[in-house]
């Protein structure tokens, strides 16, 4: 394939971040385009039925939207080298971390940008440009501050609220320590190879974390292992000759710690959307998209209790990855189960809740509900 797909979105978006660093990785031939208000609230809507980005425009004129559906599009055509390790363990692991990254650092990626007034300057001179490209300076801030009030808006409902910016300050700094910890061990999540666990971290990374002033000073700096994985990741002709993943279908004792603490915290956030999903009215019937926002949960954080808005989309996230589990040999099911106790998992294969299907930024009961 000689033609160039098209991607659009923004450098400091979070699933833009995590898109373009695959499409890197894969040498898949795309121009990266920054989204323009006229793009984004006409031409991305009409195709999608969304306004949203990122968006990947293919060779063949289909819009494509969803950073995970936008991955497995492409795995399907540029095969090798593949981001799914091959066994079990890895596999389903790495597809976790894609959940996890995606779905539960939202909150800390909203918190280090929009909590720090220094971070603004930047987002207005990179956003500014992209949104109203050939108008004078005064429209383009107008244009800015729209954007940044819409993306203020959300911060209540994904759980930055004052009363819990000590716990996101300590819990970040706790992670980050141990991702710290990994990468200076290890080049990726699961050996010399980056997985599709790595692109769902690497999105509130490069685009949030190790972009914005605030956090890439006072979070990433002072963290060097840390740094150079996101830069591998953003450039990987930088990166040493991969390796592959670690051989045996081993997780590095490095990441055991980090995978305690999401089966500690990422399950009973899963558990609350489940409780709520099950108690929606009989009367939906399929494919009729759930609110984007139920009510709050409540979520153990580290040594203290952590309330945000249940999102029925980390569902249909994670049952991606509880299907590759049933997709498995008897045999294969085995061993992860047998490392989802030894990192306190176990409960996760237990999750249930009604089969979702993906419409747009929503999801709904599919068909096979029941």
């Amino acid at each position: 394939m000689t033609k160039s797909m098209l991607l659009y979105g923004w450098n400091l978006s979070y699933y833009t971040g995590k898109v373009l660093c695959y499409l890197r990785y894969k040498n898949i031939p795309h121009e990266f385009k920054p989204v323009d208000l006229w793009t984004l609230l006409y031409r991305i809507k009409r195709h999608t039925g969304e306004t949203v980005m990122p968006v990947l425009v293919t060779e063949n004129h289909e819009w494509v939207q969803d950073s995970s559906v936008i991955i497995d599009r492409m795995e399907v055509l540029y095969a090798s080298p593949s981001v799914h390790p091959e066994t079990p363990v890895q596999r389903f692991a790495s597809s976790l971390m894609e959940a996890w990254g995606d779905e539960w650092w939202i909150p800390i990626a909203m918190h280090t940008r929009w909590s720090y007034a220094e971070n603004y300057e930047a987002f207005e001179k990179e956003t500014g440009p992209s949104l109203l490209p050939y108008f004078p300076n005064f429209m383009q801030r107008w244009a800015v501050r729209k954007t940044a009030k819409l993306l203020r808006s959300y911060l209540p409902s994904v759980g930055v609220r004052p009363e819990h910016f000590s716990l996101l300050d300590d819990w970040t700094v706790s992670m980050l320590d141990l991702f710290e910890a990994h990468f200076k061990q290890t080049n990726y999540l699961f050996g010399d190879q980056p997985a599709i666990g790595d692109f769902g971290l690497v999105g509130t990374m490069y685009g949030h974390l190790g972009h914005d002033a605030w956090p890439a000073r006072e979070l990433i700096a002072p963290r060097p292992h840390l740094r150079a994985w996101i830069d591998r990741m953003a450039d990987h002709s930088q990166a040493r000759p991969h390796k592959g993943f670690l051989s045996n279908d081993t997780i590095a004792p490095t990441m055991k710690p980090v995978f305690e603490v999401i089966m500690k915290e990422f399950i009973p956030m899963l558990q609350g959307i489940a409780a709520q999903i099950e108690s929606m009215p009989c009367k939906l019937q399929p494919h009729m998209p759930l609110p984007r926002v139920l009510g709050d949960i409540a979520i153990p954080v580290g040594r203290g209790t952590f309330k945000r808005a249940a999102m029925p989309y980390s569902l249909w996230m994670i049952q991606r990855t509880l299907d590759l589990y049933k997709a498995m040999t008897q045999s294969d099911q085995s061993r992860v189960q047998e490392w989802l106790s030894s990192v306190g998992g176990a409960e996760l294969l237990r999750l249930q809740f009604p089969r979702l299907t993906r419409v747009g930024l929503r999801v709904a009961f599919d068909s096979k509900r029941f």
